[in-house]
């Protein structure tokens, strides 16, 4: 296969699995890309970039399991994104953890009255919950 074929072949598969984020997140609630631009600690505009297929940037694998999550994929979604993403990038589906059990916490914060202070305890609890995450897998 030749450098261009395998080129286009890639970035089909990295819009194959776009195409699927973007699928899932267009039949989510309002605000849904906000809440994973919160989790993810990035810009409203970089979760705008991972879900569109016309933008090569690739999502990070990191940051799967808290899409996954977040937006609530089924298990035939996640299994069809995962399929996608694998082609694009094999070396990378190494570093996404099999589908575990999950379960919900609400918690209420007072506002601080800036959504820029409100945004920035909102990540430092999502960092929370994944460093705890991240000592159960350890533990495991």
């Amino acid at each position: 296969m030749s450098e261009e074929t395998a080129a286009r072949d890639h970035a089909g598969a990295v819009c194959d699995y776009k195409r699927i984020l973007q699928r899932v997140l267009d039949n989510r609630p309002s605000g849904t890309r906000q809440r994973l631009a919160t989790a993810l600690g990035k810009n409203r505009s970089f979760v705008s970039q991972i879900a569109n297929p016309a933008y090569p940037v690739p999502i990070p694998a990191q940051h799967l399991e808290t899409i996954f999550e977040l937006c609530h994929f089924s298990q035939e979604e996640r299994r069809a994104f995962l399929g996608a993403y694998g082609l694009a990038h094999p070396a990378r589906l190494k570093v996404v953890p099999d589908a575990r059990r999950q379960r919900v916490v609400r918690l209420e914060v007072p506002d601080l009255g800036d959504p820029r202070r409100n945004r920035k305890v909102d990540a430092l609890l999502a960092e929370f919950a994944r460093s705890i995450a991240a000592i159960v897998d350890d533990t495991n």
